[in-house]
């Protein structure tokens, strides 16, 4: 297995790098990784892999890309937090080039392995109207009502690989990845998930002196996060399984975003005035994962805990804020 290429399509990216850092740790050398950024741009990366700077929206370059491939990590997405996909939907539904094209390079070369990197924004809206949300099962992306342009796009873009594999043999896997956090990710410019948020936000209060907090929305609205091992353990156990439908890939920890803020104020051992901007991108009321196929087909689900994962992560963010 080390001597067969394996493809890392978004590799300069925050799980993309940690992927291709991964399985070097595991002793794989054939890797090559990708992405539209400059690789000095990239999040990680390293000199031991091909880095390619390339527009995997181009079908030129997924050809290029997937030369001598075996296996494709799909994680390549023109993508952030809420703040971004809810002002940025014809920039996210163009995502759609990427996946169409890999696939179609897939086929060209006959790639063995495929992984899609899709999304639970892909969820219906009504699922979502409460905080007090029941977990969210993979059937309850149909009927169709998922996240406006960035949703659309990743249930698109699964039923293109489902079709690829049903019609052309591609062995193409999914998972939908709930909320992935963890350090060298983006914590700040708009495009931010809301760990990373709240712990750039605290560190700013602690470090300035103004102990004050801006939450997006009023606080009660519900997820869960999955810290980024969970995400490679996952992801690489779901491509190599017998699973052919898409799968939840997350933590069932749920969370309300008050209570996030309170485990990243008690790991920073500060507390903060809150003021709530209900005008503010929060996306849905709750969403959590319902683990029960996770369980069923790998004897295993995410389990990181919440706060350990996040004191990783806040550690790395006041390292990089305070550094400047």
């Amino acid at each position: 297995m080390s001597s067969e290429k394996i493809v890392v399509c978004g590799g300069g990216g925050f799980i993309g790098g940690h992927l291709v850092a991964d399985l070097l740790r595991q002793g794989r050398r054939d890797i090559r990784s990708v992405d539209i950024k400059p690789v000095k741009e990239w999040y990680q990366h390293s000199a031991k892999v091909e880095n390619l700077q390339l527009d995997l929206q181009e079908k030129a370059a997924c050809e290029r890309a997937l030369e001598g491939a075996h296996t494709v990590y799909n994680l390549g997405a023109d993508m952030g937090g809420m703040g971004f996909i809810e002002n940025n939907r014809a920039l996210c539904m163009l995502s759609v080039l990427i996946n169409t094209h890999l696939c179609m390079a897939a086929k060209k070369h006959g790639v063995q392995r495929y992984f899609y990197a899709s999304s639970a924004c892909v969820y219906a809206a009504d699922k979502q109207t409460s905080p007090d949300v029941t977990a969210l099962k993979e059937s309850d992306a149909y009927p169709a009502m998922p996240e406006d342009g960035y949703g659309w796009e990743k249930l698109f873009s699964e039923r293109m690989c489902r079709h690829f594999r049903e019609d052309f043999g591609l062995t193409a896997r999914v998972a939908r990845y709930h909320n992935v956090y963890g350090p060298y990710g983006t914590y700040d410019g708009g495009r931010e998930k809301a760990p990373a948020a709240v712990c750039r936000k605290v560190i700013r209060a602690k470090l300035s002196g103004k102990h004050e907090i801006e939450i997006w929305g009023d606080g009660h609205q519900t997820r869960s996060f999955m810290y980024i091992d969970d995400c490679l353990k996952g992801t690489q156990a779901i491509l190599a399984s017998d699973i052919l439908e898409p799968i939840n890939l997350g933590s069932s920890e749920i969370v309300s975003i008050n209570g996030l803020v309170d485990i990243v104020e008690g790991i920073a051992g500060i507390k903060l005035k809150r003021t709530y901007n209900l005008s503010a991108p929060k996306g849905v009321n709750g969403r959590n994962s319902d683990n029960t196929l996770i369980k069923k087909y790998l004897g295993w689900e995410p389990g990181i805990r919440l706060r350990d994962g996040l004191e990783k992560t806040y550690q790395w963010i006041y390292g990089e804020m305070t550094q400047r």
